[in-house]
């Protein structure tokens, strides 16, 4: 097996099982290895840290799969990690549920595989190297441990160019999906896009975000702004809100939305669908001084790279500055970012200037993260991605 040996004194953050090694912790590599093939990773004296998969156009050089020298990575390695993230959704996860994510990538010891479950079909990203050379036994292994209906991939994203991977969508194994796949979430229904559909079709991790808004929706009168299918519209209304606006830059997912509320079962003249640019809105309802009880901020991902930190910051400082501009005295405010290179204390920073340049005071009620089968490994905080604000406006 290839081997990568460490420069001295770059060891520390694999002792402390962080699953990722750098370009710049490598002294030499003794071998030829292919992209995505597993290697050892040792010590610049030579002794074992670990099994990770080889990724040479990235930074992250390797991705770690496993600390253990006597468990090598086969088959049996991929079945039991695979089994053991599955078995713990099944066992974790409260209530009606027809889709949770079964897979979370570092978090659950397979780097750059995420596996999504909506209703009886499978969709699967793989984003790293050493996820794709093992693509064929993962999808082997899958069908073998799930009753699906089909295996569908969505790895159609920039982040594989980084690894050296042209972008992939498409059936794996199976039955192709239909247009829409209907889905259970509590007590609400949606329709999902898994072929098209951001991420692998919905915002899974906002699942528990979403229930939480019923607690503060009764009687109030509800902006929900980067609606995408209104999934926080749809729950604002199961609370009890008395009339929803959602506001989405995309049409085909505003349509949703609107037939979100159907299906529901909702009076659709309590919900607006606004199609159009959240910014550009924000100021048209602050410049004809309309006012809301509670407003909902779930933004893209507003910084990709450390280079667009500042620009992405603005970006979260606007918008938060704007709603609270139009929030009436004791407004609720739910906002996040699902910015990764956003640490959460920046985050609630920014949140804490933007209320203070709109004059005004404000309360943190509850903090926020992305639902439980997102987990994230104590040994990969960078799993920590969704962070979000509960707050009261006076």
């Amino acid at each position: 097996m290839v081997s990568i040996v460490l420069k001295p004194g770059r060891e520390k953050s694999l002792l402390r099982h962080h699953p990722w090694v750098f370009s710049g912790a490598i002294e030499r590599i003794e071998g030829d290895p292919r992209l995505g093939e597993t290697v050892q990773i040792v010590g610049s004296e030579g002794d074992f840290l670990c099994y990770g998969a080889y990724s040479p156009h990235s930074q992250i050089i390797v991705r770690v799969w496993n600390f253990e020298k006597n468990e090598p990575v086969d088959a049996s390695f991929f079945r039991a990690r695979m089994d053991k993230a599955i078995q713990s959704r099944v066992r974790d996860l409260p209530g009606k549920e027809s889709a949770c994510r079964l897979i979370n990538a570092e978090s659950d010891g397979l780097p750059g595989l995420v596996v999504d479950k909506y209703s009886d079909f499978l969709v699967c990203q793989f984003l790293s190297a050493g996820s794709e050379y093992w693509k064929e036994e993962i999808v082997h292994q899958l069908q073998q441990i799930l009753s699906a209906a089909g295996i569908y991939e969505r790895s159609d994203v920039d982040i594989r160019l980084k690894e050296g991977l042209e972008p992939r969508s498409g059936s794996l194994w199976g039955e192709s999906p239909p247009d829409l796949l209907p889905i259970e979430e509590g007590s609400c229904r949606f329709l999902v896009d898994i072929r098209k559909g951001h991420k692998t079709g919905f915002y899974l991790d906002q699942r528990e975000n979403r229930k939480a808004l019923t607690g503060y929706a009764k009687g109030r009168v509800v902006l929900n702004c980067f609606a995408y299918t209104g999934g926080f519209g749809v729950w604002a209304l199961r609370g009890g809100a008395d009339h929803v606006t959602n506001v989405e830059s995309s049409p085909g997912a505003i349509e949703l939305a609107a037939r979100h509320v159907e299906i529901n079962g909702f009076d659709s003249h309590k919900v607006d669908h606004l199609q159009g640019d959240v910014f550009q809105v924000l100021r048209e309802f602050r410049n004809s001084n309309r006012r809301f009880d509670l407003i909902v901020l779930d933004p893209p991902k507003f910084v990709e790279s450390r280079a667009q930190l500042l620009k992405g910051t603005r970006g979260y400082k606007d918008i938060n500055l704007l709603a609270f501009k139009l929030l009436r005295q004791g407004g609720i405010l739910f906002t996040f970012s699902c910015s990764g290179l956003v640490p959460p204390d920046l985050f609630q920073k920014i949140v804490a200037d933007a209320a203070l340049d709109a004059g005004r005071e404000a309360q943190i009620l509850r903090i926020l993260s992305q639902s439980p089968d997102h987990p994230t490994s104590l040994t990969f905080p960078e799993g920590a991605y969704l962070k979000g604000l509960v707050c009261r406006s006076s």
